[in-house]
């Protein structure tokens, strides 16, 4: 019998996170896709890198720099945030940071695709900046926000190496499927492995279908 509990855990953490990478995401690829400063480089390299670390190297170094012992985890404990390593907090951030690259990129893509002549003709109109980028810029994008959502909460279902490092292995805590699915192998449990295993690989393949279909649709609909 699957253990339903490993199963909500992990899709609590996968909207969480999905909602923060959002609020993150967004005003980061805005401004690479805009921005010419020359520290763009060196931004849109810091927000990539998580995607070629392996897994357990990032999580290490969260682990380090989040743990009480270190300056940055003292802040925080000052601050009265909570201890995040082995915590369901610091794993939520730790997969936030990992999935931050999944999610800056089809973002950045969209408001490239954009062009600067919709946020042009709102100025003519005497648009507000603020008024443009809510009621032009976004809805324009959403394909483009729709396409990351999807990518940051299905990369969240499968971290394993980053979630490991940082929370452990508590039940009812930090214990997600894809570290039930390793203790299933551990314990030569297969047939429970599978259960986990082809779930997760069925709910994301079905995911990126309805992702293409959802932006074909729009691009048939507006060429």
């Amino acid at each position: 019998m699957v253990d339903w509990l490993v199963v909500a855990t992990t899709l609590k953490l996968a909207f969480i996170v999905t909602a923060a990478l959002l609020v993150i995401g967004i005003p980061i690829s805005w401004w690479l896709s805009h921005s010419q400063s020359r520290f763009k480089g060196v931004v849109e390299a810091v927000c990539t890198l998580p995607m070629v670390l392996p897994p357990t190297v990032l999580g290490f170094y969260l682990l380090v720099l989040l743990s009480p012992n270190s300056a940055f985890g003292q802040a925080l404990d000052k601050l009265g945030i909570a201890q995040l390593p082995f915590s369901f907090a610091g794993i939520a951030v730790a997969c936030t940071i990992h999935s931050l690259p999944f999610v800056i990129q089809p973002l950045k893509n969209a408001f490239e695709a954009i062009g600067s002549q919709p946020a042009e003709v709102a100025a003519t109109l005497r648009a507000s900046p603020s008024d443009t980028f809510f009621h032009v810029t976004l809805p324009l994008a959403w394909p483009g926000i729709f396409s990351a959502s999807i990518m940051g909460f299905c990369h969240t279902l499968g971290e394993f190496g980053v979630v490991l490092m940082i929370g452990g292995n508590i039940p009812g805590k930090t214990r997600v499927m894809s570290v039930e699915i390793y203790n299933y192998v551990e314990a030569l449990e297969y047939g429970k492995a599978h259960l986990l295993a082809g779930g997760l690989m069925l709910f994301s393949f079905a995911s990126l279908l309805l992702m293409h279909w959802v932006n074909n649709r729009y691009r048939l609909r507006f060429s």
